[in-house]
């Protein structure tokens, strides 16, 4: 009853909001969509597997499964929804999937029109995803669902005394998948254990990104023979940290991509710069030569970009978290990452190996840049060792998918 009143007063929130908040706006209106997406869709008939992913993080855990899914069991139709509308604008014409709509809040309304309306034969939750009214329905309605690259800790909600009427939530899920052997035991010790430790799903999507990487004849003609360091996802007290050392190391280039590509930001930037520098869209095989600096003023290529780097920066460190160290780390190259990154196994594990390294202001960041760019054997070693450790972790969708009776 609580959890229902709590929700409705979420939604209220929303609504609220939706005239001064984008995000808001696009959520309410993408929610107001979803049964009409439904309803035109869904074909009665089908057999539809369903994928929730809050975000665009998620999606990406999500993705391979959907992807194989696809490939190996074609006679199934995907379902995937998103609660973010920062997963859901970005991927909303995602071509691996045969409807793609918003989540509705979790009320009990909502949860009946939804599931009447998708009948789903089965579904995958990916990561953090525990609505209360949706699982238990699905447990009612006897859909298996499956949690997918989960991970838990101590003081989620379900291992605090307050949280034990909503800890029942766990007991819907068919099985748990999770990334690691400190979330099986969580779960054991509330007596589930139809638990499987299979890794992070993450791992098997940046090792397929990093298979098909596109060659990138501008980025290639840009760093010639030097070394480069590719920041991505930067945010300004990364690039506070970045662009100084920079312009005082003319033996370096640089290649940065903001995780906001707004004008204003890359003007902020530019304006920092001492050293000659270039907008990608601006880029030509003629003037790319002479810039020392290029600036990724577009979203799509960075997992590509980072193949062209010696060492990878990856932003968000000092805010919001970090942002995709895998993505970087694939391609065997170190790591630099902010402190911000405590609830990141990936980052976690590899500052623990030397694969990634912390940088924690601009003297940490100074003496880590000049051993790596001065240590060629150091810098070897720690790059051999993130590469490894991504595919020693890959293989999470082929054990899932030996598990899950499709």
């Amino acid at each position: 009853m609580m959890y229902s009143l709590a929700l409705y007063l979420y939604a209220l929130a929303v609504v609220l909001a939706a005239p001064f908040h984008r995000k808001a706006r696009l959520m309410v209106k993408g929610q107001w969509n979803t049964f009409r997406i439904l309803r035109k869709k869904i074909r009665r008939g089908e057999k539809y597997v369903w994928f929730h992913a809050a975000s665009l993080g998620e999606f990406e855990q999500g993705r391979p499964l959907m992807e194989r899914l696809r490939r190996e069991y074609p006679e199934y139709k995907i379902l995937l929804t998103f609660f973010s509308p920062s997963g859901y604008e970005v991927r909303k014409n995602y071509e691996g999937a045969d409807v793609v709509c918003y989540l509705p809040f979790d009320t009990p309304g909502n949860v009946r029109s939804f599931l009447r309306l998708a009948h789903p034969c089965m579904a995958f939750f990916i990561k953090y995803e525990f609505w209360n009214n949706y699982l238990h329905a699905c447990r009612r309605k006897r859909i298996p669902v499956y949690s997918v690259s989960s991970i838990f800790r101590e003081n989620q909600i379900f291992f605090r005394w307050y949280g034990r009427s909503y800890s029942d939530v766990l007991r819907c899920v068919a099985h748990f998948f999770v990334q690691n052997d400190a979330s099986r035991d969580l779960l054991l010790r509330k007596g589930i254990k139809n638990v499987t430790v299979v890794g992070d799903t993450r791992f098997d999507r940046v090792l397929d990104i990093f298979r098909q990487a596109r060659e990138l004849p501008l980025v290639k003609s840009f760093k010639q023979d030097s070394k480069v360091l590719v920041a991505g996802s930067s945010w300004q007290p990364d690039e506070d940290l970045i662009v100084p050392y920079f312009n005082a190391h003319p033996e370096l280039k640089l290649v940065l991509a903001p995780h906001v590509v707004s004008e204003e930001h890359l003007r902020e930037i530019e304006g920092k710069l001492e050293r000659p520098a270039l907008r990608y869209s601006q880029a030509t095989p003629e003037n790319v030569h002479g810039a020392d600096c290029l600036i990724i003023d577009c979203y799509g290529l960075l997992s590509s970009i980072y193949r062209y780097g010696e060492i990878a920066y990856v932003g968000g460190g000092f805010g919001v978290g970090i942002h995709n160290v895998p993505e970087a780390a694939v391609y065997g190259i170190p790591v630099l990452i902010g402190p911000n990154n405590g609830k990141f196994r990936e980052a976690q594990d590899l500052l623990a190996l030397g694969g990634c390294l912390q940088v924690t202001d601009a003297v940490t960041y100074g003496r880590t840049m000049d051993r790596l760019l001065s240590d060629a054997a150091f810098l070897a070693e720690r790059g051999r060792i993130a590469g490894r450790y991504i595919a020693d972790n890959a293989g999470a969708s082929d054990v899932i998918f030996s598990s899950v009776k499709f």
